[in-house]
């Protein structure tokens, strides 16, 4: 499945200073029953926003309209527990195209990158930074710059670099899974295997 191609993106960040948030946290094991991508960002950290009775919790940052952007900058750890990839879809439904953090579960930032997520991984000081810009100023933007692979808080100037895999990168470029991947070098495939023997 063809997802948007990533380049540059520039937009505000919603903070979630937690540490060790794990998937079941991310999208509770009740919503896994669906196999199709879509619908998993309305249940997205579904018991932190929401009482028993459905009604919004209003001291959740999800809830709270003064955040919104299509970052999300986590605490360190971010995506422990359980492999499933539809805490990755969770994220990529509601909206966020980045998550940030200072460390990521290696399961959940590989399930991040199969699906249009980019996570960028930064050091504590960085994300610290982060953070402070956000609360300082909600509107603060954050620049991702993936070709270069440079994250930017424009407010401040500050800036620190990240790594990602070439392979992934290529992908997140091109809006490729590994399957569009595949197709992508059709013809490459067939004009080599006209050159076999029969």
């Amino acid at each position: 499945m063809a997802y948007d191609k990533f380049n540059i993106l520039t937009t505000t960040a919603v903070p979630l200073p937690l540490e060790n948030v794990d998937t079941d946290q991310i999208i509770p094991a009740r919503f896994l029953k669906a196999t199709k991508r879509e619908g998993f960002g309305d249940n997205l950290f579904r018991d932190w926003r929401y009482n028993g009775d459905d009604t919004p919790k209003e001291d959740f940052v999800l809830n709270n309209p003064i955040y919104t952007g299509k970052i999300l900058v986590g605490g360190k750890n971010f995506g422990s527990g359980s492999s499933r990839e539809h805490a990755a879809w969770a994220v990529y439904d509601y909206g966020f195209r980045c998550v940030v953090s200072s460390f990521f579960a290696d399961i959940f930032k590989n399930n991040c990158l199969n699906i249009g997520v980019l996570p960028v991984q930064v050091s504590p000081e960085f994300l610290e930074q982060i953070f402070t810009a956000v609360y300082d100023d909600p509107k603060t933007e954050i620049e991702i710059n993936l070709p270069e692979q440079t994250i930017t808080i424009l407010s401040t100037g500050a800036q620190e670099s990240f790594d990602i895999n070439s392979y992934k990168k290529g992908n997140m470029l091109n809006g490729f899974d590994d399957i569009d991947y595949l197709q992508s070098m059709k013809g490459d495939i067939e004009a080599f295997a006209e050159t076999l023997p029969l």
